[in-house]
């Protein structure tokens, strides 16, 4: 399939209300086509089905489906996992919007099958502190690596990462959140430690409150801790 053969098939599949809903939902990205996400994802694995490494060779990137798309054949792509990376690497650097970067990393489950090699691939992204960058490696460890056997490595990243962007702050408070929800003891520690600042720290405890995998006796205590911060203060300030 070409990449003109795909556009047209694309917007062939564009429903205009549904474009018009997306467009609010990320304002500034454009343009944006309306194709819904079951939509993509069957077309990106027909994708890889076939010579996909052609097609990234000469994949558009003229609308929001299009780069979305790309993603999503890397996803479902089988290559050997240097190739692969290597793919990943070079996509990351074209994340510009929070749908893009969480639905890319959603797709990546190569990372589940090579979990350690794939681990050390991400720390570096957590020292990032440009938005998307960042943002993918928080929402990877997200999806992946909330596990016994990394809960203290990611602990450890998230209360280092200095996210300065809305989008990567909003993603290390939600990892947060689902660190707490399965691992409840250590994440307070690190909730505790005073090391996060103030707006990723009431973020996260405001997500634990709304999580459904918390149950109300841990969700009082955790209420608790929001008062008490915010009527004594916390060391840093990030406004936002």
């Amino acid at each position: 399939m070409t990449p003109k053969e795909v556009r047209i098939r694309l917007e062939s599949l564009a429903e205009p209300s549904f474009q018009a809903f997306t467009s609010r939902l990320m304002p500034g990205v454009e343009p944006v086509l309306g194709v819904r996400l079951p939509k993509l994802r069957g077309i990106a694995r027909e994708i890889a089905r076939g010579d996909w490494r052609a097609y990234l060779a000469k994949a558009r990137e003229d609308s929001y489906e299009e780069t979305l798309l790309k993603g999503m054949v890397i996803g479902y792509a089988r290559a050997p996992l240097p190739e692969h990376l290597a793919h990943v690497a070079a996509y990351v650097g074209k994340i510009d919007n929070w749908s893009t970067c969480d639905s890319f990393c959603c797709g990546l489950k190569m990372a589940a099958e090579h979990p350690e090699a794939y681990f050390r691939f991400l720390v570096p992204y957590l020292g990032e502190t440009r938005d998307f960058p960042l943002r993918f490696g928080v929402v990877m460890l997200l999806n992946y690596f909330v596990d016994a056997g990394h809960i203290d490595a990611v602990l450890s990243l998230l209360q280092k990462a200095r996210p300065e962007g809305y989008y990567a702050r909003m993603a290390v408070a939600w990892a947060l959140s689902a660190c707490f929800a399965a691992f409840p003891a250590e994440t307070l520690q690190t909730l505790q430690s005073g090391a996060l600042g103030e707006w990723v720290y009431q973020k996260a405890i405001a997500k634990i409150l709304e999580s459904r995998q918390v149950d109300a006796e841990t969700k009082a205590y955790v209420r608790q801790m929001r008062r008490t911060v915010m009527r004594n203060g916390c060391a840093e300030k990030t406004g936002k």
